[in-house]
This record gives C-alpha cells, structure tokens and sequence, in this order.
C-alpha cells in the first residue's frame, strides 16, 4: 500500500484531527505580534503540525535579552529585526509552512493600518498595551476573527480568547454511541426477535450481541412494568438479576458486557439539553443568506427531531465491539448503519428546503458535512465568549473577581496584577524595574527605590480594585505585587515553552473546530504550579 508523504509525516495528528482538520490548518494564516520568547514558541508549536502560513509583526531590533531567553535566537542576531531572525528560524522547522515578517511597530500599524490584520485566520496579540489591545480587539471582533492575548511575567502565564461565537461540530467525546434500547426502531426490533435464546447451543447463546441481550430483557421489563425503564435503584439491581439468570455459566462474555452496559437500558434517549438550547437559539430560529452552514444544519436537524425523527436527533449509526461472531456483528452493524443512512437522507432534504428559502444553493453544503453533524448531532457545542470591551469597561465581573481575590490560594490575583502593570506601562512607557528592585526578609532593608517601585504599582492595582469598586482588600495580595515587581515584566524560558504549548493548543481546536476550547481566559502560576480558567 503506498501512502503519501504528507500522511506519512502528519500520521500521529491525522489521528487526532483527520484530513478534515489537517486540510483547515493547512489553509490557515496566523498573525504573531511581537516576536516574543512566548509567541516563539506558540509559533513552534502550530508550524510543526503544517499550518498554512504565519507572520511576524515586529519592529524591534533583538538584544542581548531576547538572545538569552528564546530558542528561536543567538547573539549573531543581535542588532538584526526580531521579527526577520525568528521568521528565517521557525521556517526551518517546516517547509511546508510559508513564514513571511513585517518590520514595523505593531502599535502604529494598529493606529494607522487596522485593517492589515484582517486577513488572517487568528491573530495572536503578546505584549501589546491595554489602549491598542483594545482597538484590535474591536475590529478582529467585526471582522469575526479570533484574539489570542497572551502574557507571561516571570513565572505568571495568562491568555485569553476573544471571538464571538464559536462553534464545534465534532467536540470528540470519549463514545458517539446511541444503541435506541429504549426505543428500538422496528428493523432492530425484528432483528432481535429473530434469536430464540432458549433453542441456541451454548456456543452460538455465548455469542448473543449484548445489544440483544439488553433488548431482550428491557422488552420483557417493560411489558411488566407499564413500559416503564427501571428508576430507582431497587429496580436496576433487579433488572440486572433477570440478565443474570438468563446467563448459562460464567464464562460468557456477552452477558458480561450486557451487565456492565445495562445502565444505558435504564437511560431513556432524548436531545440533550446543551442541543435544546442550540435548538431554541435565535440563530437556529432566524436563518439568513449570512447564516453559517452550523446553524443550517442546526435547523435541518431540529425540524427532523420535530418531523420524522419524533422527538429523537438522527441516528449516529455506530456501534461498539463487543462479544459475538463475525456474521452476528456485521447484520447488527449494517442495521444501524442503514437507519442513520436513511435519516441523514431525510436531514438533506430539510436543508435543501432551507437553503432554498434563504436563497442559496444546495452544493453550499456538502454531504460529507451533514453526515458528520448528523453523527455527532448529540454533542454540538456553541461558545460565546465576551468580548475585551466588555471585560474592560462595559461589564467587567467585579462581583467574581472580589469574591474570587479573597481566597488566597485562587489564581485571580495575577489577573489583577497583569492589568494593574499594563495600566502601569500605559503612564510610564516601562514595566516594574527588576534590575533595582531587591527586597530582603527584613522589609527595612529595601532600597528606597525599590519601595518606590512596590508603591507605585501598588497605587495602580488600588486603582483598579477602585475601579471595580472593590473595597475589602485582602492583605496577600502585597505578596503578590511584590512578586511581580521582581519579575519586572520579564519572560522565562520554561514558562514561554509552557504557554507555548497551552496557547498552540487552543489556537488548533478554533482553526480545526475541533474539541472544545476553554472560555475564555486561563492562568498559569508556575511557582504553585496551578492553572485556573475563568470567564472574564
């Protein structure tokens, strides 16, 4: 069997993603701003899996300091433009991927070219201020473009994601299976009553599917019980008892798994409430000729469960090994099969209707989209996240995060501190000065600058806890500012790797829209060695 060079190299993610999300990160276009050891190694961590193509927006020239903290410089770079030496560097990684660079401020461009940014898949914003941060906020968020804004202090990494909606067809849960045992559809009812258990040999009875099995006796409870599933526990115990006896000795292993997946006999199949939810969304309700192929197939799907599915999502049609012979397993599967087939044919005729409706044409949506959303119908997801305006200055979460900062173990803190240096760096075009700041155990013997220092960030964490009108400020967070006036605004070279690897992560998962991606804002202490999410 030949096989490609493309597959051969990207064997292990094809595994993880398929040619689906290989092709999306193939097609991709990633903006670093600031060539930072941080957006280095995020960098790093997307050109290895062959993203389609990435550029560096950075004006600074790279300094003895960028030479010793990032992998991706050496001091024969020093006086050359940042973001040519680590373009020519990560390219080397990859030669599929293209790395182009743009040499001016990243500031300015944001002031006087905004719309540079707009052509890239997602933009990855590291060590921009709060000002500009916030206009190129706006603008990827109408133009529906996802922010990274990431940061690392010392041994404190922060990043957060900004984007509108994001939605996921294929979240990758741990099983897709939906085996109907509560409400088997009449060609797996006659399926099972073909096997008379009591006329079998012991050979071909010790190779029953544990579907049957389980239709078998839930068919039998259910004539007992009213129709009724077993509920309380009492009645579980008991169902399983009536397996157990039908079982002719212990070495049968199909009765085993009938037992050890009985609990999805009592699980009565219904649209999951994240899916009703998605059903009820005006985006679902309303659909435009702007409408994405989502909420297309949102609303095909919903009309269905209306419909023809009464009530139930479209089959996934998948069906797990288990004990049984090889004839038995392929007329079970092919059973499925042929019932998912039929109801994914019903779903592309609601969404021809509908693409019709809105005035669009049927190739919009491909067949092979619409058998994957009818297959993992049950596990859809929407985020929303907030946006960085809303964060900042409309609706930022006071109530959560004074209650949040009371607890001196929560990660919360070094949120409050990385926006109270960016106000910081916003009035003295510097961070903290760790190259004075020194402080022994006994406090008396701090320099008087290095008190200044402490006191002037100080006065700016006081002015955002003012500002969100927190009032009861807990006595560690003097700890903690002191922490980051050591770090004086530095990168780490462990903690760049570390964030690195949780940003890149996150970049895939939207680039792919593949598995889900946190909402929306994650913290990494690298003293504690503790991470939190949180949505801000």
């Amino acid at each position: 069997m030949n096989i490609d060079k493309k597959t051969q190299k990207y064997d292990r993610q094809l595994r993880l993603w398929q040619a689906s999300g290989q092709a999306a990160l193939e097609n991709s276009k990633v903006c670093l701003i600031n060539g930072t050891a941080t957006g280095c190694e995020i960098l790093k961590d997307l050109v290895l899996p062959g993203i389609g193509s990435f550029t560096v927006v950075d004006k600074k020239e790279v300094d003895g300091a960028d030479a010793g903290i990032s992998f991706f410089l050496d001091e024969d770079r020093i006086g050359t433009n940042r973001a040519q030496a680590v373009t020519e560097l990560l390219q080397e990684l990859n030669e599929d991927v293209r790395g182009f660079y743009l040499a001016e401020d990243p500031i300015s461009l944001i002031e006087n070219r905004l719309d540079y940014f707009l052509q890239f898949t997602i933009v990855i914003a590291t060590d921009i201020p709060e000002k500009p941060l916030l206009k190129l906020s706006e603008a990827l968020w109408n133009a529906n473009i996802p922010l990274f804004i990431v940061r690392t202090t010392g041994f404190i990494g922060y990043f957060r994601i900004v984007h509108p909606e994001h939605t996921v067809v294929e979240t990758h849960p741990d099983s897709i299976m939906d085996l109907r045992l509560d409400v088997p559809f009449p060609a797996l009812e006659q399926y099972a009553k073909t096997f008379d258990f009591d006329s079998m040999d012991n050979m071909d009875h010790g190779h029953i599917p544990y579907v049957v099995i389980l239709l078998k006796y839930l068919d039998q409870w259910k004539k007992d019980h009213d129709g009724k599933l077993p509920c309380t526990s009492a009645e579980k115990k008991q169902f399983k008892q009536i397996i157990e006896s039908g079982r002719r000795n212990v070495d049968e292993e199909n009765f085993a798994e009938a037992l050890a997946n009985a609990w999805r006999a009592f699980t009565a199949t219904k649209v999951p409430h994240q899916v009703q939810e998605i059903f009820n969304d005006p985006a679902c309700e309303t659909l435009t000729a702007n409408s994405s192929s989502f909420w297309i197939l949102a609303r095909a799907i919903r009309d269905f469960v209306a419909n023809e599915g009464q009530g139930l999502l479209p089959l996934a049609g998948s069906v797990p090994d288990m004990k049984a012979d090889t004839s038995t397993f392929v007329s079970l599967q092919t059973i499925y099969r042929q019932k998912a087939k039929a109801e994914i044919a019903i779903v592309r005729s609601h969404v021809n209707k509908i693409l019709n409706s809105i005035g669009r044409t049927s190739d919009f949506i491909h067949d092979d989209e619409i058998d994957s959303f009818c297959k993992h119908a049950a596990f859809i997801q929407v985020i929303r996240y907030r946006s960085l305006k809303e964060e900042y200055i409309s609706d930022p979460k006071k109530a959560e995060i004074d209650r949040w900062l009371q607890d001196p173990q929560d990660n919360i803190v070094h949120y409050v501190l990385i926006r109270a240096i960016d106000k910081f760096y916003e009035a003295n075009n510097r961070y903290p000065d760790a190259a004075t700041f020194f402080i022994e155990e006994d406090p008396e013997e701090a320099t008087e600058e290095s008190k200044s220092e402490f006191e002037l960030l100080k006065t700016y964490v006081n002015i955002l806890l003012s500002e969100w009108q927190i009032t009861n400020i807990p006595d560690h967070l003097d700890d903690y500012i002191h922490e980051i006036c050591r770090a004086g605004g530095s990168e780490l070279p462990n903690m760049a790797s570390l964030l690195g690897g949780l940003v890149s992560q996150e970049v895939i998962k939207l680039i792919t829209r593949q598995y889900i991606p946190l909402n929306n804002t994650s913290i990494f202490d690298g003293i504690k060695s503790a991470s939190s999410t949180y949505i801000l």
